[in-house]
């Protein structure tokens, strides 16, 4: 069998690099862009929401930052189409804590093939440290795939951090401030509470009674639900069980 030429041979690691597509559809003058500001005067921000520290799926040296369990994380599939778990809760992290942006790195080509295999490799990356977690741990908050424009991107980060500290946490009770640190919900804690400690619905069901407003909070899965009335909490679910007394 004849030996495969020299210039082959240097084609083919070129051939396997391109047949792994970039995974993102923004321009690399925007990605520069967001990199440089984020890292640069907006690298330090606050938790919005309370969140958890768990496993990054089949990378050791890093940890996922997720406002959600680890039962609703919806980020890395099995060869079946089931959810992939990232692995148990390690810490919790409460709404407020500082957290500073080190990197942002999206999914082109070369930085997919560098990923490991079994992690969310398509999605956008945001490196964090974290208040309170061990120094030189790398943290990953992940964001959705396909964000294409600057904006965009920003609105989704900002579902999980703030570039300012959240003043309304001074306005609740006692009560409610631990509720929202340990990630638990209270009767007739406030939407914005709910939202610090469950982390941001996947979707809304609205209606009106008389002049009561009603919203079902529906989360990943459908595996949790909070029922508010008047934007407040008056009932919460988890696998069909009720939480609240």
């Amino acid at each position: 069998m004849p030996r495969p030429s020299r210039s082959l041979l240097l084609l083919l690691p070129l051939l396997a690099f391109a047949g792994c597509a970039s995974a993102t559809r923004m321009s690399p003058e925007d990605r520069a862009s967001l990199d440089r500001t984020l890292t640069g005067p907006e690298a330090d921000q606050y938790l919005r929401v309370s969140a958890y520290l768990t496993p990054f799926f089949g990378d050791a040296s890093k940890r996922l930052l997720t406002p959600y369990p680890p039962e609703d994380v919806r980020l890395l599939d099995d060869t079946s189409g089931k959810p992939i778990s990232p692995g148990p809760i390690q810490a919790t992290v409460p709404a407020g804590a500082r957290v500073r942006i080190t990197k942002v790195e999206f999914p082109t080509a070369w930085v997919v093939t560098e990923r490991v295999l079994y992690t969310p490799r398509s999605w956008p990356w945001v490196y964090v440290t974290v208040e309170g977690a061990p120094a030189g741990e790398q943290v990953v908050l992940v964001l959705p795939p396909n964000l294409d424009r600057p904006d965009a991107f920003r609105t989704e980060l900002e579902k999980t951090l703030s570039p300012h500290p959240l003043k309304e946490l001074a306005g609740f009770s006692a009560t409610v401030k631990e509720a929202v640190r340990t990630k638990k919900l209270v009767v007739d804690m406030p939407a914005d509470a709910v939202r610090m400690a469950w982390g941001p619905p996947e979707s809304v069901r609205r209606s009106l009674e008389g002049t009561a407003r009603h919203e079902e909070w529906r989360y990943a899965g459908e595996r949790r639900k909070a029922f508010l009335t008047d934007g407040r909490l008056v009932r919460a679910e988890e696998a069909g069980t009720s939480l609240l007394p």
